[in-house]
């Protein structure tokens, strides 16, 4: 029996999924300065196995399990976060000045599909903080930094805002993340589009190779796109020599779901992840990964509760994976059991 599912979760539903998030993550926060907190939790959550190491990018993971960017935006909790046993964690998305992102409510839970809706807007307090608060951790795990454009730059001007939080985060992540498939920023998504897209990742590489070392660059890509723009994709890796995927973002599909018609409409607007998007974002890995024949990585994400669901994702052809949604529905434990289930396979 899961305690979380059992008993601490049915108590945190009954409270605003916004106001859960930072009081679980305060609560993270100050148990973690009680001497012994760190070493228990690692005792708990982590899996220490040669056989879940991964090299990808060139870069070495202790385990294919990372925590998706939406959960620590800022970098707040990456020495608390990484006593939990993930793989990796990927912060933002960081935008190169602080915003305070949509209007609330913005965070929504679906209970009855496993499912979170979420409109947040890239709420952050902008690259250069986070860059202070990267270069203060003590945590040794790999960091992705997940950058995006501000609500209020004009799409034409949009690799601007990408080549300043590409610069301010350089020197403190491990990997960077080009995000233009959020749904909650307006004309965002239109960045997908083959001319303006491989303009800003060319330009990324540029920068890249000018530093003194550089650092893996990564697209992630809406679960919303047709084959014909899925293909384009590739091809976009293949000429803009970025070094891989994230697939996928949250959908704005709505079906099929099992909760009310009519609750999904009083929520409105957002991007949907959790349960739902299991199957469509596997699906998409492995359209990636058949039609390149492999021939970049690609992290996968959207959908992940079990074991069993990681291992999918795996054998679709995801190098590694990561979760949000399935963090939030099973707990502090989902890595731990993933780690498992993947060494008794």
């Amino acid at each position: 029996m899961s305690l979380y599912k059992n008993l601490v979760f049915p108590l945190l539903k009954r409270i605003d999924p916004e106001k859960v998030h930072y009081l679980v993550t305060d609560v993270l926060k100050v148990v973690h300065k009680i001497p012994f907190i760190p070493s228990v939790l690692r005792s708990m959550y982590e899996v220490n196995n040669k056989a879940l190491e991964r090299e990808v990018f060139g870069l070495k993971f202790k385990n294919p399990v990372g925590l998706a960017a939406g959960f620590d935006k800022n970098a707040l909790w990456i020495d608390e976060l990484s006593n939990l046993g993930f793989g990796f964690i990927e912060i933002g998305t960081v935008t190169p000045k602080a915003q305070p992102g949509n209007n609330k409510p913005r965070l929504f839970r679906l209970v009855k599909d496993e499912a979170i809706i979420n409109r947040m807007g890239f709420n952050n307090e902008g690259s250069v903080k986070a860059a202070e608060l990267l270069r203060l951790r003590k945590s040794k795990t790999l960091i992705g930094g997940n950058i995006g454009k501000n609500k209020v730059t004009p799409n034409e001007n949009a690799i601007d805002d990408y080549i300043l939080a590409f610069n301010d985060l350089h020197p403190y992540v491990d990997y960077f993340v080009v995000n233009v498939s959020s749904p909650n920023t307006p004309g965002l998504r239109e960045l997908q589009d083959k001319e303006p897209l491989s303009r800003i990742l060319h330009k990324l590489k540029e920068l890249n190779a000018e530093k003194a070392s550089q650092k893996p660059i990564l697209l992630k890509i809406a679960p919303d796109l047709t084959d014909a723009q899925l293909d384009d994709i590739i091809e976009i890796v293949q000429t803009t020599g970025i070094d891989g995927l994230i697939a996928t973002n949250t959908t704005i599909a709505r079906t099929p779901l099992q909760s009310s018609k009519e609750e999904v409409e009083n929520i409105g607007a957002g991007g949907l992840s959790g349960k739902p998007l299991t199957k469509r974002s596997t699906e998409v890995i492995r359209y990636l990964h058949e039609k390149s024949g492999g021939a970049f990585p690609i992290i996968g994400v959207g959908g992940i509760y079990t074991a069993e669901d990681a291992i999918e994702k795996l054998n679709a052809g995801a190098a590694l994976v990561q979760v949000y949604s399935g963090f939030v529905y099973e707990g502090p434990s989902i890595v731990k059991n993933i780690c498992k289930g993947i060494l008794n396979q």
